[in-house]
């Protein structure tokens, strides 16, 4: 999925992609009733990271393709899905995603009683995210 976003968004900072990943699952959940990836998403104090995405591009503040993943190995619905998510928050910045985030019930409830600001590995819940973008009229 990583690959495909920077194949049709281009450049990025990591954190933008991060959350446009974390996007794209909330979407499929709602909109699929499957997640796009198995790979879980932590509450980190910038918002939701996919960890396993992280160990692949740790140490760089911006990516512009990606070795792994065949974007020819997404279906349909997968590819209208992360398309749907990119035309809505590809003009946001990383930071304006985080933020977005952050008031958002799928990373509030993950992060739980955890400080502000403080580190979290704690998971997102799949369950609470298909419920919480499947309850939304729109992308927004």
């Amino acid at each position: 999925m990583a690959a495909y976003i920077l194949k049709h968004h281009g450049r990025m900072t990591t954190m933008k992609l991060q959350k446009l990943c974390y996007y794209s699952q909330g979407w499929s959940l709602a909109w699929d009733g499957v997640p796009l990836f198995d790979d879980e998403i932590q509450a980190w104090a910038n918002g939701p990271v996919v960890y396993a995405l992280f160990k692949e591009h740790r140490g760089k503040f911006t990516v512009e393709d990606w070795p792994r993943g065949n974007v020819d190995h997404l279906t349909q619905d997968q590819r209208e899905t992360i398309d749907a998510v990119i035309e809505a928050y590809g003009a946001l910045t990383g930071q304006q995603l985080s933020d977005k985030t952050h008031r958002e019930r799928p990373w509030r409830e993950a992060r739980g009683t955890t400080p502000v600001g403080e580190a979290s590995q704690a998971v997102v819940d799949l369950d609470t995210m298909q419920e919480y973008f499947g309850g939304l009229d729109e992308l927004s």
